[in-house]
């Protein structure tokens, strides 16, 4: 269990920290209007994962037996990883463009997160199949794994949030570059664990 729970939590830090659609608009709602505000966008992948999480479990549990789609799931997901880790290396910090609009924060995070690909490809190539290996070893575990995911995504979104709120120049700091860049490099090494599992799937290990 302890295993899926650090996954969970590298995984929900490099996605929280990562530059992106949602970061974005918490970072402009935060400067826009408050840090409520982007607390608000921060919240948004709670309320549009659950189908997304609930599909694809379903998709895989029926796809059990059948390990050469599982080993190339598997495959593609520590290539989604080991893009996620190359990005983060070459961070250099974040801009955000802002907009004088008024705020309805929670909609607008809601419908950024539906029509990002970001969660549709995490959840089909790596937290699903992350989820179902948790599950084979216990209900505790795929909760661990999922419950800490999410508290560090939400979390750290919401950290950032009220750090801009107060220290509008952050996101340009040596602090936030230099986090980014070593979650690169752990996600680097996850990417490496997913490979491997691909291809014990495919019986080659």
């Amino acid at each position: 269990m302890v295993t899926f729970l650090t996954t969970g939590i590298i995984l929900g830090l490099s996605a929280g920290f990562a530059p992106g659609p949602i970061l974005a608009l918490v970072i402009s709602e935060t400067l826009n209007h408050d840090k409520k505000a982007g607390i608000k966008v921060a919240l948004a992948p709670i309320i549009t994962d659950l189908p997304i999480i609930v599909l694809t479990l379903f998709i895989l549990s029926k796809l059990s037996g059948f390990h050469t789609v599982l080993g190339i799931i598997s495959i593609l997901g520590g290539c989604f990883i080991l893009y996620l880790g190359f990005e983060s290396l070459r961070t250099k910090g974040m801009t955000v463009r802002l907009d004088n609009v008024k705020p309805k924060s929670l909609q607008k995070g809601i419908i950024v997160n539906l029509l990002s690909p970001h969660p549709y490809l995490f959840w089909v190539s790596v937290g699903g199949p992350l989820t179902v290996k948790a599950m084979q070893h216990s209900i505790i575990a795929a909760a661990a794994f999922i419950t800490s995911f999410y508290v560090l995504l939400v979390g750290s979104k919401i950290g950032l949030a009220i750090l801009v709120g107060n220290y509008k120049s952050f996101l340009q700091g040596n602090i936030y570059i230099n986090t980014m860049r070593t979650l690169g490099f752990v996600l680097i090494i996850l990417a490496i664990f997913l490979f491997r599992d691909g291809l014990k799937l495919f019986g080659l290990l």
